[in-house]
């Protein structure tokens, strides 16, 4: 087994500077703290976690809760790519990562924390109004959420306000005013991207009619195709629907080609999120990037801040900016 002593001697410093730049300290430079883990990785340098348990009286694991409402968990296209950042992230800096979801125990998420030893959880893809969820928030666990605002945590959430605002504008500009908006499950999330529609259409004085904003769910298609086919029997029909997130819009979508119709030719379609396998369909989809890989790392550096340096740290709201992609589904009229 390779010793701190044999990685000292291969970059020619102290075995105290070789510990130092393992365990991040900040007295050491980023070129040493590199030479350093560079080449203990390829000296195949193993640490010894109970000895660093014992120093530091941390385990460097972070538990991640994860489960949404219809218990996709990791195989969310839009939380998948979040909570790969989170792990990569967290991994980088020598934590690591253990899911959780609702199925894997019958205690309480405050005793799964603290009987596996986790120094913080960060919680993405969830239904909050759980009570074992409202309980976590309130102990003293160190816990950060993703998308999602709790009283006195770190959260780092998407700006729905600016992104939903790009797509109103961009759709506005091409000409549309008969906008329809199939909007996703009542929330933070929803009322923000609403509010950004209905400031758009006034901004661009166009009435908004009733019948043009339906609920619907995220992530659901069925439901999607449904609101589509009422909406396309309107006296007036819109010329422009705007979905919940991506995977809705190929739910409307389908609608729209079962009645004969073309996207975008006879009616424009949007969606949301940005999933980068469903830009390779055809027509590419107008959406809204959300920036999967920034939520994630902020996530876990937040989360490992508060870890590190607890008096240093407060409940902070980071806000990750979205991008227009203008794709093929809206056309100009």
């Amino acid at each position: 087994m390779v010793s701190m002593k044999e990685i000292a001697a291969a970059c020619g410093v102290s075995v105290a500077t070789v510990s130092k730049a393992l365990s991040d300290h900040r007295d050491i430079g980023e070129k040493t703290k590199r030479q350093v883990r560079e080449t203990a990785d390829r000296m195949g340098y193993l640490p010894n976690m109970s000895a660093r348990y014992l120093k530091t009286n941390r385990s460097y694991n972070i538990g991640v809760l994860f489960e949404d409402a219809a218990h996709s968990g990791l195989t969310h296209d839009f939380f998948s790519g979040v909570l790969e950042s989170l792990k990569i992230t967290a991994e980088s800096r020598g934590f690591d990562i253990t899911f959780l979801n609702t199925t894997s125990s019958d205690m309480s998420y405050v005793e799964r924390a603290q009987y596996r030893g986790f120094d913080g959880v960060a919680i993405a893809c969830f239904d909050y109004s759980n009570p074992k969820i409202l309980e976590l928030l309130q102990s003293s666990v160190k816990v950060v959420t993703v998308d999602y605002i709790a009283d006195n945590r770190t959260a780092v959430v998407s700006d729905n306000t600016s992104g939903m605002t790009q797509l109103m504008r961009y759709i506005l500009e091409q000409g549309h005013r008969k906008i329809a908006y199939i909007h996703g499950d009542e929330g933070r999330v929803t009322r923000q991207r609403l509010a950004s529609y209905y400031r758009c259409m006034e901004e661009y004085s166009v009435t908004v009619s009733d019948a043009y904003i339906q609920p619907g769910l995220y992530r659901d298609r069925q439901l999607a195709y449904e609101k589509t086919e009422e909406l396309l029997s309107l006296k007036e029909p819109p010329t422009c629907i705007l979905y919940p997130d991506d995977v809705a819009a190929f739910g409307g979508i389908n609608a729209i080609r079962a009645r004969g119709l073309r996207v975008p030719e006879d009616i424009s379609v949007a969606g949301y999120d940005g999933i980068r396998a469903l830009q390779y369909s055809e027509p590419r989809l107008t959406t809204v990037r959300q920036d999967m890989e920034a939520l994630g790392r902020l996530a876990a550096e937040s989360l490992i801040a508060e870890i590190e340096r607890p008096m240093l740290t407060a409940p902070t709201i980071h806000t990750v900016e979205g991008s227009l992609l203008e794709g093929q589904t809206v056309r100009k009229i």
